[in-house]
């Protein structure tokens, strides 16, 4: 019975141990199926085209930096003067928001003016009427037909009209100067270009309403006929960069594509890194020194603003 009970025991572990072997050996097994095997990239890394370079990652934006159109007050807009990629010049409109009420409050300004005009001429009016009897009364010599309170109090009137003739006058100046100020506001609500470029982007149409903080801008000017790259430098690497080095770029996932680059400047701060999708809060822990170069826009391939690239910066060892 003893021997029996033994190798019932041993028996039982012998058959645990097994289906062990069996669900490890069965489980490598589904893993090496399920893993592809090993080979290639789909698109290399792009070529250093330096012996000795340091490497950055960099954004495509309009030459001088893309221009973010903002709002000077919050509004409806009544009219989209342009669209995407249509050229435009420094002062060119570009959108108009609702000014209706500044409009009436222009009318009443007119009428303001008119008024203060109309008193102009009373005054005038009244000033030459007193201005004739003062001149009458002291063109009387005899003494006795005239005192000399009657002819001071003529020109204390006189004096009193005149005063009253630059005070109709200031008030027409100053309903003026308010008729001015509200045709620059008036002005201000059609929001013209700032520079020569093109439109990038539009995130209005006609009808929105229009805030002054929005997430997005409510357009985007740039120039396009040549462009530059914001290259993201670590800062490990930023004491390896000077002034006037050569650059070369690629496009991300397109190694092939390569462009030579034009010494701008260096931005001298170094900042958090931000994720160049653009979003201001995607931020890591890396800060780097951001280098700014140009590059004429070829015919092939199109290259366009946003376009993330590769680009190498010839620096020697420090």
């Amino acid at each position: 019975m003893g021997i029996l009970s033994t190798i019932v025991r041993y028996g039982t572990l012998l058959f645990a141990v097994a289906g062990v072997v069996c669900i490890v050996m069965i489980s490598r097994l589904q893993a090496e199926r399920q893993i592809p095997p090993s080979g290639d990239p789909p698109n290399p890394p792009a070529p250093k085209p330096f012996a000795q370079s340091v490497s950055a990652t960099g954004i495509l934006e309009a030459l001088s930096e893309n221009v973010a159109i903002g709002v000077p007050v919050p509004g409806v807009v009544t009219q989209v003067a342009v669209k995407v990629n249509d050229s435009v010049k420094t002062g060119d409109l570009l959108f108009s928001l609702d000014d209706r009420d500044l409009r009436a409050q222009q009318l009443t300004l007119e009428a303001k003016l008119k008024v203060a005009q109309a008193r102009i001429a009373v005054a005038e009016a009244q000033l030459a009427k007193l201005d004739a009897q003062l001149a009458r009364l002291s063109a009387v010599n005899d003494p006795r037909a005239v005192s000399k309170d009657d002819l001071e109090n003529r020109k204390q009137d006189v004096a009193v009209a005149r005063a009253q003739l630059e005070s109709a006058r200031a008030d027409a100046s100053s309903a003026q100067s308010e008729m001015e100020a509200n045709a620059l506001l008036i002005e201000r609500l059609s929001v013209r270009s700032p520079r020569d470029g093109t439109v990038i982007q539009v995130n209005i149409r006609g009808g929105e309403y229009a805030a002054t903080s929005p997430k997005n801008p409510a357009m985007i000017v740039g120039e396009t006929d040549r462009l530059q790259v914001r290259a993201d430098v670590d800062e490990q690497n930023a004491t390896r960069i000077r002034p006037g080095q050569k650059g070369r770029a690629s496009l991300k996932g397109d190694p092939k594509v390569v462009f030579p680059l034009e010494f701008v400047r260096i931005e001298p701060f170094v900042i958090p890194k931000v994720s160049l999708t653009g979003a201001g809060t995607e931020r890591v822990d890396t800060r780097v020194l951001q280098v700014i170069f140009s590059l004429a826009r070829p015919d092939s391939p199109p290259l366009y603003v946003g376009q993330q690239v590769d680009v190498f910066i010839e620096a020697a060892d420090p």
